[in-house]
């Protein structure tokens, strides 16, 4: 038991160093390191003023980023426009930066009894479309980082969602140990959801300063 558990011990600490290899190769190599972000509304909020939570996270880090998350964005029986994989291209990207799953919950079970929907994204036993994602992101060779949800002010048409994000961030922080170049980060650990200021007026997205907070956060946990 005391062997298995050192071994899980090892093998996590492997694959944080992986992911924080490639922000120390970027730091000591001329080129700047390439961030491409893929997921919803969260990610793609304020991207039209540049002051969206992946720039806020290169700004921090120094780093080249495209941001191609969209406000709707799926993984399930979603629209070419909002299919989050669909906008995924193959790149040069040292790595990617991801989330999304909860307009799945909200369109195709209306955040209630969800359970068939949850397991679709990812299984209790880690398989399903977002794993299949991550797996063929890393197989073009870019590190993933998946980006947590937090609790919000509002929950807005999300009511009810909740119960089941956080355990979709459990399986998604579970697939993180068990996956080489992949880090699960919390933006929930950079949220207070009780500080209005955080969010936007909708109090579902964060506003300009949210966005900054989770931004600066995600990089920081990216290279400690």
């Amino acid at each position: 038991m005391l062997v298995r558990a050192l071994l899980r011990i090892s093998l996590h600490s492997m694959r944080l160093f992986m992911i924080m290899a490639v922000f120390w190769a970027g730091a000591l190599s001329a080129e700047p390191l390439r961030i491409l972000a893929v997921g919803d509304s969260l990610l793609a909020w304020h991207q039209w003023t540049g002051r969206d939570i992946p720039s806020q996270m290169g700004d921090a880090l120094g780093a080249e980023v495209e941001n191609v998350a969209v406000s709707g964005g799926r993984y399930v029986n979603a629209s070419e426009r909002r299919n989050m994989r669909a906008r995924y291209r193959a790149g040069a990207w040292d790595v990617v930066l991801m989330n999304g799953g909860a307009n799945d919950l909200m369109a195709l079970c209306g955040c209630s009894n969800c359970d068939a929907v949850l397991d679709l994204l990812i299984s209790s036993n880690l398989t399903g479309a977002v794993p299949d994602f991550v797996n063929a992101v890393r197989s073009d060779g870019a590190a993933v980082i998946w980006m947590g949800y937090y609790a919000s002010y509002r929950s807005g048409g999300f009511a009810g969602c909740r119960p089941y994000l956080v355990e979709y961030d459990a399986r998604m922080a579970r697939l993180a140990t068990k996956t080489a170049d992949m880090q699960f980060i919390d933006s929930e650990d950079a949220i207070d959801a009780s500080d209005r200021s955080l969010f936007a007026l909708d109090g579902i997205h964060p506003s300009a300063k949210g966005a900054r907070r989770i931004g600066t956060f995600l990089a920081r946990a990216a290279t400690q």
